[in-house]
């Protein structure tokens, strides 16, 4: 139950702070907010590391295999790809598209137990699923 409602509370701060980086973005420019972004959660971890337990920070260098290592760079595209869509399509409909691309995504990497994680068999339950909640888009979309 705990990850169930971390996941809810994820997709929650998620959608706001796209909201808060597209309207940043609109006075500070994409890259400064994308920075701004970046620089802030440095900032808060490093913190939260001071005062939460202290971690070897050596410990990053012995990550194996090292492509592990480009979670940050893929933040930075995280960030902007999220900021672009909300710009363009709107908040509601940019979260839509995102969840349902991180489902499809995620699927595929417990299918074929990409990046170290635990391979899954395939389930037409869980295919299904993705489909009903792509079919959900076309539904949100329909006027």
């Amino acid at each position: 139950m705990t990850g169930f409602l971390i996941a809810l509370l994820s997709g929650a701060l998620m959608s706001i702070q796209g909201v808060f980086n597209t309207q940043v973005t609109k006075t500070a420019g994409v890259w400064v907010s994308n920075g701004w972004v970046q620089i802030t959660a440095f900032a808060v971890c490093l913190a939260l590391w001071f005062f939460t337990g202290r971690d070897s920070i050596a410990a990053i260098g012995k990550v194996e295999p090292r492509y592990l290592l480009l979670g940050g760079v893929i933040g930075a595209g995280i960030t902007w790809t999220v900021i672009k869509s909300i710009e363009l399509l709107g908040p509601a409909k940019s979260a839509l598209l995102i969840v349902v691309a991180q489902i499809a995504v995620s699927y595929v990497i417990q299918l074929f137990g990409l990046f170290g994680m635990e391979k899954e068999p395939f389930s037409i339950r869980k295919l299904a699923g993705l489909v009903l909640a792509a079919a959900g888009i076309a539904v949100f979309q329909w006027k």
